[in-house]
C-alpha cells in the first residue's frame, strides 16, 4: 500500500511504509476475529484455560486518496492447512457486463492476481475467458510465472536477511517509529480482550473469520 518512493534509499522506503501506517483508522472490534485452535489448551507448557489466540484475521480501512473505500484484509495463524505467505489482489468487477443475458454459466468473476512471497515465490492472475463455440460460457483460466522456474538458484529468506545484515543494509528492517506506531493500532484491540473463536487443525481458523469478508460481500483468496 506504500507510495513509490523518489529513491530507492532505506530511509524513503522507510518513510513511505510509516505513512501507510499513520493512514490506517483505528481498529473497532468488529473489525477483527481471534481463533485458538482446538487442542492447543493441551500442548505442554500452555494453561488450561488460556485465553492467548492462535489466529488472527482483520480488516483494515486505510483513509488516504489512494486507498480510501478499498478493505484489505489479513489473516494469519498457526496450524493453518500450509504454510505461506501471500499477497492477493482482487479487482472490481465491470459495471455492466455483455454476458450477463446469456444466463447460467456466464457470471461474471473478480480478476484476482496472486503475489506468493513464500515459499514459492511466484506471481499468478486470475481472470476469465470465453469458452470458444456455443453455448455462450465463461471459464477462469491463470497465467503464472515463477521464479523457481525461470532462475536456478533463489537464495532462502534467511540468507537474504543475514546478507542484509553484514552490509548493512537496512531497508527491509523495521524502524522504532514503525513499532510504535504499529502498537498504537494493535494493543486497544488486544486490551479489549476480544473473544476467542474455537478451529480445528488443518482449517483457515474459525468460520467467523469467513464471516467477517462475507457481511461486506468478500471471500477469502486461497491457492
Amino acid at each position: 500500500a506504500m507510495e513509490v518512493p523518489a529513491h530507492l534509499e532505506t530511509e524513503q522506503i522507510r518513510d513511505e511504509k510509516a505513512k501507510v501506517l499513520h493512514s490506517i483508522a483505528p481498529i473497532q472490534l468488529t473489525d477483527g476475529v481471534f481463533g485458538q485452535y482446538a487442542v492447543y489448551r493441551s500442548e505442554p507448557g500452555v494453561a488450561k484455560d488460556s485465553r492467548t489466540e492462535t489466529a488472527v484475521a482483520l480488516q483494515l480501512k486505510i483513509v488516504n486518496w489512494r486507498w480510501n473505500g478499498v478493505p484489505f484484509y489479513l489473516r494469519t495463524g498457526k496450524c493453518f492447512p500450509r504454510h505461506s505467505s501471500e499477497i492477493a489482489i482482487t479487482f472490481r468487477c465491470a459495471p455492466v457486463s455483455v454476458f450477463e443475458p446469456f444466463g447460467a454459466g456466464c457470471t461474471v468473476d473478480n480478476n484476482v492476481l496472486v503475489m506468493s512471497i513464500q515459499p514459492d515465490e511466484s506471481f499468478k492472475l486470475r481472470f476469465q475467458v470465453k469458452v470458444p463455440g456455443q453455448p455462450v460460457r465463461l471459464t477462469t483460466k491463470q497465467l503464472e510465472f515463477r521464479y523457481s522456474e525461470e532462475f536456478e538458484s533463489i537464495p532462502d529468506g534467511y540468507e537474504t536477511l543475514l546478507q542484509d545484515i553484514l552490509a548493512g543494509e537496512q531497508s527491509l528492517f523495521v524502524r522504532a517509529d514503525w513499532i510504535e506506531d504499529s502498537w498504537r493500532l494493535y494493543d486497544p484491540v488486544l486490551k479489549a480482550s476480544p473473544p476467542i473463536f474455537t478451529y480445528e487443525r488443518g482449517t483457515w481458523g474459525p468460520p467467523e473469520m469467513d464471516e467477517l469478508l462475507a457481511r461486506n460481500g468478500h471471500s477469502w483468496v486461497t491457492t
